[in-house]
């Protein structure tokens, strides 16, 4: 199917049916991403404020073979959020589309629409005495919408899940423009296919996700925040086993730190304090939630020293006021923006089974020593086998230096992980900086299948074209 620009004509046809106030001028943050790897087209820019404003967009993009780009926060990191080539699309925004629309707190479930910011979910569910887990260094920008559509991940995926597993139901604006009510509170319901699951990380090729209705759940009575030096990975792993033994399911986070993000931060983020001294090999900040009457400090204690026992952990740091704790995911938190300011040759968001992680890592760096003389971040969440395993120029040098590299050690990176059975997209989706990479690596079958729901939903291929499929 011939698709056309989002022209003109086209913008016509928009203010004759919605008026002169859902169009806007396409300012630069709508055509940009993170990682500055893709740089969108202008087309036009419509900011809807109701599902029924959505779905009248897109059957007047249907009805005229337009594309159609989905915008949540802009946050994405694969390029999802942008069209570089093609027809220009018509850019549909939610931003005005923020509502808290209900919290029913005896049910643990919040009804938010697609432009509310992750950040106000989270204080709506607090203020509510609740907890929604869902928690990513982006939350101040990103919007749940764009959440859901790329199945984000974040620090308490151990504990609670993936986006996908927040999520009861979802209201939908299908490619053809009809809406799908599925809002649903349920928790058991089945009757037939599940259409949440599949709009849920789809990235806006099958629909545009415009509510929701997530999970909430009861907020921890004590929190308990440490950063424990570790032996290896391998002891980390073994540290993680200890502990779930110990707390069983009240750890949340669980994140392997590498020394070299903690260089990183010494080099161009000086202002973070550093717990340890001497940034150790390999470290791991661990979050417990307890209910009432454990006290997170005496069982982060026990944890230490029964690991200690074991020879797996060396040193300690447990918070012991909510500053303490601030400082110490400060570290974590700002490891992505150290290696932003560092820049990176190639970076990777990859799952690998959790007992094969020691291997990997130990693989991997002799994979990228064959590549060049780089350094090597690895750091994530090692409680679900995600790690970002992100390589950069030797000290001196700039990423711009290695270019013609990074295909050459992305390729090798991905090639390990595929040979360990793993994803080269853990929790960042796959966007249009992946397509070949799914491509390459998945399942000739599950590829077949997916095309043919995407010809099912969106016979015209209007969604936003490139991205995940490759057109």
């Amino acid at each position: 199917m011939t698709l056309y620009p989002a022209d003109d004509r086209f913008a016509e046809a928009v203010r004759a049916q919605l008026g002169d106030d859902v169009l806007r001028p396409v300012s630069e943050r709508y055509l940009e991403e993170p990682r500055q790897r893709f740089v969108g087209q202008g087309g036009l820019l419509a900011l809807p404020k109701t599902v029924e404003e959505v779905s009248a967009l897109v059957r007047l993009a249907a009805d005229a073979c337009v594309p159609v780009v989905p915008y949540g926060g802009g946050t994405g990191l694969v390029g999802g959020q942008v069209a570089p080539d093609g027809p220009t699309p018509l850019i549909i925004s939610l931003e005005r589309m923020s509502a808290i629309r209900a919290i029913y707190p005896t049910e643990n479930i919040l009804v938010a629409e697609a432009g509310a910011i992750l950040a106000d979910v989270q204080a709506a569910a607090e203020d509510a005495e609740r907890l929604f887990p869902l928690s990513l260094a982006a939350q101040g920008s990103c919007r749940i919408g764009g959440n859901l559509a790329t199945n984000a991940g974040g620090v308490n995926v151990l504990r609670y899940g993936n986006a996908r597993d927040l999520c009861l139901g979802l209201e939908v604006v299908l490619p053809s423009g009809d809406i799908w009510h599925g809002l649903s509170r349920l928790r058991k319901d089945n009757t037939g296919y599940d259409l949440r699951n599949l709009m849920i990380g789809s990235e806006g090729t099958l629909g545009i996700i415009t509510a929701a209705a997530l999970k909430l759940f009861p907020q921890p009575n004590g929190v308990g925040t440490a950063m424990l030096e570790v032996a290896s990975p391998e002891a980390a792993i073994d540290l993680l086993s200890l502990a779930r033994d110990q707390v069983g399911e009240a750890i949340s986070t669980f994140e392997l730190i590498h020394r070299q993000g903690l260089q990183f931060l010494t080099e161009v983020l000086r202002n973070i304090r550093q717990p340890f001294a001497k940034p150790p090999e390999w470290s791991v900040l661990i979050e417990l939630g307890l209910s009432a009457g454990q006290d997170p400090s005496d069982m982060l204690e026990a944890i230490y020293v029964a690991a200690e026992e074991r020879g797996l952990v060396r040193d300690a740091v447990i918070a012991q006021s909510e500053a303490q704790r601030a400082e110490l995911w400060a570290v974590r938190e700002q490891i992505p923006e150290a290696n932003r300011l560092i820049g990176s040759v190639s970076s990777h968001d990859i799952s690998v089974p959790i007992s094969r992680i020691p291997e990997f890592i130990q693989r991997g760096a002799r994979v990228v020593a064959k590549q060049g003389p780089f350094r090597v971040n690895c750091f994530g969440h090692l409680g679900d086998g995600n790690l970002h395993y992100n390589v950069f120029p030797p000290a001196g040098h700039d990423k711009a230096e290695f270019d013609p590299q990074r295909s050459a050690v992305k390729r090798a990176v991905h090639d390990l992980v595929h040979e360990f059975e793993g994803s080269v997209s853990a929790e960042h989706g796959v966007g249009r900086l992946k397509t070949d990479d799914l491509e390459d690596y998945g399942d000739p079958v599950r590829l077949q299948a997916m095309r043919a729901i995407k010809m099912a939903l969106d016979p015209k291929g209007i969604m936003n074209p490139g991205a995940v499929l490759k057109n």
